[in-house]
């Protein structure tokens, strides 16, 4: 039997029919690869768009920084996942609280607890840092598994925090993140209990807990689709980040319409945000890891936080953008486009629009940038006042009509009346005038004669943050003096040092080292817990060796170290009287913002130049960075990185001597300095800086001004 081919076993009927449909899907298959196609271009169209508009952010920034964006459509399909650093393994300060939220609706769902648990707050549990549990309630306190979850989330409650991980188990989170196929994403300890650390290695290079940016969108993505736990329990965990009440961050920039699901985390040097983006036609996760910034100030314009809101709002442009249908530019090549704007445009233009409807027809729109219902519908009203098509949408024959657009709140007069106004001048610049500054108060004295160079608001009194230090120093090396054995005592971290807030030396509750070594970790990095560690260690001995100098050796007090601690500072309030500080008073060693903790520029010149005169405290804060080695009572041994946090130092003809920076107090910095050739050594004192960066221009700027004047 021969063979033949299909078509000669066919009729010509059959053929034709079947021709047809080999045609036809021939056509569709093309159709499918042509869609495939366009949504190909688009996802990488937008992936460059996005790597043109958010890398310079980043490079750009002073710090270590990892970015993952993940653009989801309507059905929560990931469309677009840009990038930058996005498995660089980071470290998360309170962003871990969002696994940890993961975990405790897991084992809710399994069964090994009960989101209706109830958990009692006990004295040990208090911890402190953010949140309301530590400042605001007793122990006792009951309240449910799910009560401290959403504390955790909304206020980052650090107590809350610890209070679910003591319920559902330490080592449960990590666990499951390795299930998860996250196993950066790991926490290491209970918040502010190092002691708890189930991984010192991770928690010495991370510290509470580490993650990478592509995690964290991955976690996201999934918990918006509803695939972790439950669609129920994601639900819920999408309400606690809803009521995060962190506006610094992602939301600062977005356009009022825009929620955030999101968890936030800071520390002093690191600023973590995660969340997940909605507004009209955007949607989006988003995870902004930041590390090592020099801006560590607490203040809601900290360089990492308005970093994060950049991010976030520069993918919300460039997700529009690319959203905006080609198809509706200018019909003609030639000439701009002249697409008429409509519902979902924002920015500058829409606000200009705003306004100008609200000067026209009394619109009363809030001007926010957002084109939404209410300006479509004032858009109408305008359109029919000046009898043009009510379409909505602002095209070139209404732009005509509106007239010119006002820009400001207050309209910009016509350019003929503006270019006819004859502006006054200033008087000329006074090149003998001093700088002007950022700060709000400052001195410049000579160091040998302490004349007073020039000055602003030298005698006001002022937050002085961890300038405070030089004053805690000054006491331990002047008792150094007459007592040299002291340096070498081996001095044990305290529980209450290991917790105080703010920039740290590092050193652990339990761990000892020497008080030589000690005073490098007080002034390079600003230690604040080795500040409280020295006024523990040395308060009883400073009150001793000044009641034998007036013959009065008083009452035997216990030589607790809470005491010890309060005789310290009584003794820097007493040094400072001798000194003529006049215008100080202290009431911690480290300078954390208190209403009474006050000095002024020219106090911590004077001070300055007495601390100057020990050249053990010259020694230290001339150091740019030191190596040290702590011993547990366990008998192992660590060793510790410090940098000097003045910035100075790396310039020829700087010395020292201490920095200090809070929201309270912005920047501050007391200087030693002297030019390579000419005039003597100065001191100068700037306080009150708008920031870092800022503090150092200034000191600079009046060093060189104030040589001048020698």
């Amino acid at each position: 039997m021969s063979k033949s081919c299909l078509c000669c076993c066919l009729s010509p009927r059959e053929l034709c029919s079947t021709m047809r449909f080999v045609v036809l899907w021939f056509v569709v298959a093309l159709l499918v690869l042509a869609q495939r196609a366009d949504t190909n271009h688009a996802q990488t169209t937008l992936a460059v768009q996005l790597q043109d508009a958010l890398e310079p952010l980043a490079t750009a920034h002073a710090g270590e920084v990892a970015v993952s964006v993940r653009v989801l459509d309507d059905a929560n399909n990931v469309t677009c996942h840009w990038n930058y650093q996005g498995q660089r393994v980071m470290p998360t300060a309170s962003l871990i609280k969002l696994p940890i939220m993961l975990e405790a609706y897991r084992q809710a769902a399994v069964g090994a607890v009960s989101m209706d648990d109830m958990l009692t707050l006990r004295a040990e549990d208090q911890v402190p840092g953010s949140g309301i549990l530590t400042a605001h309630f007793s122990p006792g306190l009951t309240l449910s598994l799910r009560d401290a979850v959403r504390l955790m989330i909304r206020y980052s409650d650090n107590t809350a925090t610890n209070l679910v991980v003591d319920h559902i188990g330490l080592p449960s989170t990590s666990n499951t993140m390795v299930d998860l196929n996250w196993p950066e994403t790991q926490l290491h300890s209970k918040v502010f209990r190092r002691d708890t650390s189930i991984d010192l290695q991770r928690s010495e290079l991370y510290g509470l807990g580490s993650t990478t940016a592509d995690d964290m969108t991955d976690l996201l993505v999934r918990l918006e689709r509803g695939e972790l736990v439950s669609p129920a329990a994601c639900q819920a965990m999408l309400g606690h980040l809803l009521t995060c009440d962190d506006t610094t961050k992602l939301p600062r920039e977005l356009p009022a319409a825009f929620t955030v699901a999101h968890k936030t985390g800071s520390v002093n040097r690191s600023r973590t945000a995660a969340g997940v983006v909605s507004g009209p036609g955007v949607k989006f996760a988003i995870c902004v890891l930041t590390d090592k910034n020099e801006d560590t100030s607490w203040s809601d314009d900290n360089a990492a936080h308005v970093l994060i809101g950049r991010l976030a709002r520069a993918v919300v442009d460039e997700v529009r953008a690319e959203a905006t249908p080609h198809a509706e530019a200018a019909e003609s090549n030639a000439g701009p486009q002249t697409r008429p704007m409509s519902v979902g445009a924002s920015g500058p233009l829409v606000e200009s629009l705003q306004r100008t409807l609200n000067a026209r027809i009394e619109a009363g729109l809030g001007v926010d940038g957002d084109f939404g219902s209410a300006t479509e519908a004032a858009v109408k009203k305008f359109q029919l006042a000046n009898q043009l098509p009510e379409t909505g949408r602002v095209d070139s024959a209404t732009w005509l009509a509106l007239g010119s657009l006002i820009e400001e709140d207050e309209p910009v007069p016509a350019p003929e009346v503006v270019n006819s106004v004859q502006l006054p001048l200033a008087p000329a610049l006074d090149v003998d005038a001093p700088p002007e500054v950022t700060a709000t108060a400052w001195t410049s004295v000579d160091m040998v004669t302490g004349e007073v160079v020039g000055e602003v608001g030298s005698h006001q009194r002022l937050p002085i943050a961890s300038t405070t230090k030089v004053m805690t120093a000054y006491l331990v090396f002047e008792l150094a003096n007459s007592q040299p054995a002291i340096l070498d005592e081996m001095l044990t971290f305290s529980e209450r040092a290991d917790n105080t807030l703010g920039s740290t030396s590092g050193v652990r509750a339990g761990e000892s080292l020497s008080v030589r070594e000690l005073m490098y970790g007080l002034l390079l990095p600003s230690g604040n817990d080795a500040a409280v560690a020295l006024a523990e260690h040395f308060g009883t001995r400073l009150r001793v060796a000044a009641a034998a100098s007036v013959q009065d050796t008083g009452g035997q007090e216990p030589a607790s170290a809470s005491v010890s601690y309060d005789h310290f500072v009584a003794a820097m309030n007493r040094r400072a009287a001798e000194l003529g500080m006049d215008d100080s008073h202290f009431t911690n060693p480290h300078g954390l913002p208190d209403d009474e903790h006050l000095s002024s520029a020219a106090d911590l010149a004077v001070l300055a130049r007495a601390a100057w005169q020990l050249p053990l405290l010259r020694e230290v804060v001339r150091t740019r960075v030191r190596g040290a080695q702590v011993l547990g009572a366990e008998g192992y041994a660590r060793n510790l990185r410090w940098e000097n946090t003045n910035r100075l130092l790396g310039q020829v003809g700087f010395s020292g001597m201490k920095t200090g920076t809070t929201n309270a107090a912005g920047a501050c910095l007391i200087a030693v300095g002297k030019p390579v050739e000419g005039a003597g050594e100065l001191i100068v004192v700037v306080l009150g800086s708008t920031s870092s960066a800022a503090r150092y221009v200034d000191a600079r700027n009046l060093f060189a001004w104030s040589w001048r004047q020698r």
